[in-house]
Parts: C-alpha cells; sequence; structure tokens
C-alpha cells in the first residue's frame, strides 16, 4: 500500500533534485576555473561529461523500475547525486572531477526518469497535467541553484552551498526509503524480446523522435541564448543571463498552469495553442533585436515548449502502463540524445555561420515538431475509434 499524494510530492523532491542537478556546473564554472586552474577547453571537457552521465542514468533506470519497484532505485540514485555533489565541492584534482560530475549526471538522469514514469503510474488519468505539476519543480530547482549562490556566495564559499545540496539529496535518499512506492510492475523479469518489440513500436518511436527534437530545441536556447543576445542584440552578459531565466521561469508558469487551470482542456487544444506561441515568440526574438522584446519572447518561448515533455509522456504512460519504465527510458535516452546532437551541430553552424542561425534553426526544429505532432495525434485518434 502506498500513499498517491505522499508519492507524488516525494517525485516533486527528486525533480527539483534534477533541475539543481542540470544547472549546478554552469553555475559553480567560474568557480572551479579559478580554483582548478582550468582553461577554455578543459572546462568545455567537464561540461561534456554531465550530459553522458545523464544519458546513462537515463538509459538504466526502466528496467531496474519495472523489475524491482522505484524505492531503491532513487535512494541509490539519491547517494550518486550526494556523492556527486560533496566531490564537485570538495575536489582538487581534473580527473577525480570529471568522476564525480559523471556520478552527478548518472544519478540525476535516474532520478529524472524514474519521477516521470512514476507519476505516470499513479496517475489513473489526467497523466499529462500531473507530468506538468511535477515539471514546476524542475523549473524551481534550476531558476533557484543560481539565484541561491547570488544572494549567499558573498557570506560563504561555493563549496559549502554545493556540499548543502548534497545533504539535500542524501536526505531525499532517506526520505525515499521511509515511503511506501507502488510494487514493481514485472518483477519476475522482462524478456528480451519483449524489450526490443516496445522500442520498436512505431508511435513510441515517434513519440521519442518528437522529444529527440523538443529536448535539443530547449537545450539551444538554454546553451546559445546568452551569446546571441550579446552578438545580435549588444546586451551585456548579467542581462543575457537573466533574460535566459525569463525562459525557464515561462516554462514553468505554463506547467503550473497546465496542471491546474487548463487541467480539463483537451490536449489537442494545448498543442495548437503551444506551437502558436512557439512561433510568435521566435518571431518576436527574431523581428524585436532589441532587450526587452527579447526577454518577452524568451518568457513565451518558454511558456510555448511547456508542454512537449509532459503531454508525450503522458501519452506513453497511457499506452505502456505496464513497462511504462522502459518506455519512459528509451524516450528520454532518445530525447538527451537530441540534446547532445543537435547542440554539437549548432556550435558548427555557430562557428561557421554565425550564431545569428539559432532562430533559424529553431524554427526548423518547430516544423519538424509540428509534423511529428500532427502524425502522433492522429494515430491516437485512429486507435480510439
Amino acid at each position: 500500500m502506498y500513499k498517491r499524494r505522499l508519492v507524488f510530492w516525494s517525485a516533486c523532491l527528486g525533480m527539483l533534485l534534477f533541475g539543481i542537478v542540470l544547472i549546478t556546473l554552469g553555475s559553480v564554472a567560474p568557480d572551479l576555473k579559478v580554483k582548478l586552474q582550468l582553461n577554455e577547453i578543459s572546462s568545455g571537457a567537464l561540461f561534456s561529461i554531465l550530459p553522458f552521465g545523464i544519458l546513462a542514468g537515463s538509459l538504466l533506470f526502466g528496467p531496474v523500475a519495472d523489475k524491482y519497484g522505484y524505492r531503491i532505485l532513487m535512494s541509490v540514485s539519491c547517494v550518486l547525486m550526494f556523492a556527486g555533489f560533496e566531490g564537485i565541492a570538495y575536489s582538487r584534482s581534473q580527473g577525480i572531477l570529471k568522476i564525480f560530475i559523471f556520478l552527478t549526471g548518472l544519478g540525476g538522469g535516474a532520478i529524472n526518469g524514474a519521477t516521470n514514469a512514476l507519476v505516470s503510474d499513479i496517475s489513473d488519468k489526467d497523466k499529462g497535467a500531473n507530468l506538468s505539476l511535477l515539471g514546476v519543480f524542475f523549473g524551481i530547482g534550476a531558476l533557484g541553484m543560481p539565484l541561491l549562490l547570488g544572494i549567499i556566495e558573498k557570506r560563504t564559499s561555493f563549496e559549502v552551498i554545493v556540499s548543502m545540496v548534497g545533504g539535500l539529496a542524501l536526505l531525499a535518499g532517506l526520505i525515499y526509503m521511509l515511503t511506501g512506492f507502488p510494487p514493481p510492475k514485472q518483477a519476475q523479469g522482462i524478456p528480451l524480446k519483449r524489450i526490443f518489440e516496445i522500442i520498436k513500436d512505431k508511435f513510441l518511436l515517434l513519440i521519442s523522435f518528437f522529444l529527440f527534437f523538443q529536448s535539443s530545441f530547449e537545450g539551444i536556447i538554454n546553451n546559445w541564448t546568452t551569446s546571441y543576445l550579446m552578438d545580435q542584440v549588444s546586451v551585456p552578459q548579467n542581462k543575457a543571463l537573466f533574460a535566459l531565466s525569463s525562459f525557464v521561469a515561462g516554462m514553468a508558469i505554463m506547467r503550473l498552469l497546465t496542471g491546474t487551470i487548463f487541467r480539463e482542456v483537451p490536449v489537442k487544444k494545448i498543442l495548437l495553442a503551444s506551437f502558436s506561441i512557439i512561433l510568435a515568440s521566435l518571431l518576436l526574438i527574431k523581428a524585436g533585436n532589441s532587450y526587452f522584446p527579447a526577454i518577452a519572447g524568451l518568457l513565451f518561448l518558454g511558456a510555448g515548449l511547456a508542454g512537449g515533455f509532459p503531454i508525450m509522456l503522458g501519452f506513453i504512460g497511457e499506452r505502456f502502463a505496464e513497462h511504462s519504465g522502459i518506455a519512459f527510458s528509451f524516450a528520454l535516452f532518445v530525447g538527451l540524445a537530441g540534446n547532445i546532437l543537435i547542440n554539437y551541430l549548432m556550435g558548427i553552424i555557430a562557428q561557421n555561420f554565425g550564431i545569428s542561425n539559432l532562430i533559424t534553426v529553431a524554427f526548423t526544429e518547430s516544423i519538424i515538431m509540428i509534423f511529428l505532432c500532427v502524425i502522433i495525434v492522429k494515430r491516437i485518434k485512429n486507435q480510439t475509434e
């Protein structure tokens, strides 16, 4: 037996931690560069390790969750994040630091996938709305860490702050050990043949490739907007970072609205509104070519992209209820792979053709996502008729 509300809030704590994981390395990168005397190449190598850790965690969590349940998986993930945060705080060697960054990503990737699959499993209906509420806590974590560093970094060292976050991860792990979770769905094990049948399912493949572009879209905005605004709009770095925060805020606000006020709105209407907002926001950023239109454009762009993951993961949860871990694991793995690949491609484009092409790449991804979304919605309609 388990208490659904308690399980939901415990999942929200895990998603909060994942938001912190994704933003921590970038937030403390200047301090790490000074502490370890890193050059730009060394710093770039550190940044490249975290996504691969998250990718590994995303791939591994699904089979473990389906066979053994969530308690041990989420507790171990928190211990990995605890070890990673403490290592980031106190490592004095680049080699050792890389190991701890990978462990942080591994635990973060697993907790991200597990919390999404868990909320889907405990939601009899409105899976997308509940997953949207879960996603709000990612935004709180992602926005909260830089804010915390900015407020108290003059009073204490970044090592202490990161170490405290590690303590929060360890506390979360202890909470998970004491929490009742749904029983394993496939305690008897899952035949390898069945796993291949699931990942070859055309519906799952369509959603996975939608998330390939959704994740990479979010990634290029997070990673390249600061450079775009500094180069194209001539704003200083601190103002560019503030504008980028409006993107995360827009996403968090819209997910909160989707999970509460808009809970009863049909999914097709939310998707239609989302893509309309995305295209209008990109036009505003491109045509405005000044600071305040950029802030407004990024705020609405975050709102437009907010529904992608929760809605599509909700579709997966409904279709693969008995194997949600494996299905979520595959979809998130493909999505994160897209984030890594398209960001690398964006780096090549920016170097050879200019950062101004960021909006062109974003428009292209939008069109591909609309095309895939139309096919996905049609398949759902055909299956329900």
